[in-house]
């Protein structure tokens, strides 16, 4: 079956190491656009942080899309949202107070790409993740936000033996009601419980009217094997994890060796 539509993760996946664009990934996915495939940009990021990418890939207008927030949106490159599903603000406050009682780094990012915390010694991850993202953070205390202040998705963040530390106890605090996913070494994410790649890819799917076996999905780590097992040819990176790498139909070169061009070699035009 001819593939219609590319779902990329962009960190470890689209980027290099060095956080840049192969000129090989470039050409790949400019030639498949010019030939009438979707190329879906599908991260943990906010458009903010995806927007340079972007860009850089000449995707834009209100007939592309991208999935941002690890699925919590759908939306046009141009920002126009599809689908949206949050937190909140009762979700926000837990939280908050499992962040102080667990003395475990976090934020919050509402839909607007801002970032929130009330760590008034901001996590050094957090830093990163608003300089990546292109992001504000603001330093608040819950009390301080509106009634009915709402977030997209919450962050508990840190070095990775932290959250390798913590991760059981957020589990047994969210995993029954939330999607908790370790998206990261650095990243342990908390998101409304229908949300993940996987569940966006389809709602996109369905509105465009492609299939599952029309569809290739390329990512690297777990926040990626829901979009793996809806997506009729599942690529991982050849840097992936070993979680990841088992879940795919096929392991493609590395994110420094040109594995994006290959996949698409390998998958579109072969």
């Amino acid at each position: 079956m001819t593939i219609k539509l590319v779902a990329i993760d962009i960190d470890d996946t689209l980027l290099s190491s060095d956080l840049k664009i192969l000129e090989s990934t470039k050409v790949s996915i400019k030639k498949a656009i010019k030939e009438g495939i979707k190329v879906v940009l599908c991260t943990g990021r906010p458009l903010a942080g995806v927007t340079p990418y972007l860009n850089e890939l000449g995707i834009s207008g209100d007939d592309q899309y991208v999935i941002t927030f690890n699925g919590s949106v759908i939306e046009t490159v141009s920002g126009q949202v599809i689908e949206q599903q949050g937190l909140d603000n009762q979700t926000y406050r837990e939280v908050d107070q499992f962040s102080k009682n667990n003395k475990l780094p976090y934020n919050v990012l509402d839909d607007d790409s801002v970032i929130y915390t009330s760590n008034r010694d901001v996590d050094v991850i957090t830093v990163i993740q608003a300089y990546e993202n292109l992001a504000g953070i603001m330093i608040r205390e819950v009390d301080e936000m509106p009634s009915n202040f709402s977030i997209v998705k919450a962050v508990f963040c840190g070095t990775p033996e932290q959250l390798d530390d913590n991760e059981a106890a957020v589990r047994k605090e969210f995993d029954d009601r939330f999607y908790v996913v370790r998206a990261a070494p650095n990243f342990l994410e908390v998101m409304h419980k229908n949300v993940n790649k996987g569940n966006a890819v389809k709602h996109l799917a369905n509105k465009l009217n492609i299939q599952p076996d029309e569809i290739m999905a390329i990512g690297d780590q777990r926040n990626d094997l829901p979009m793996f097992e809806f997506a009729g040819t599942a690529v991982s990176m050849g840097n992936g994890s070993d979680v990841a790498k088992k879940a795919a139909d096929f392991v493609t070169h590395s994110n420094d060796e040109d594995g994006i061009a290959h996949a698409f070699d390998k998958f579109i035009f072969g």
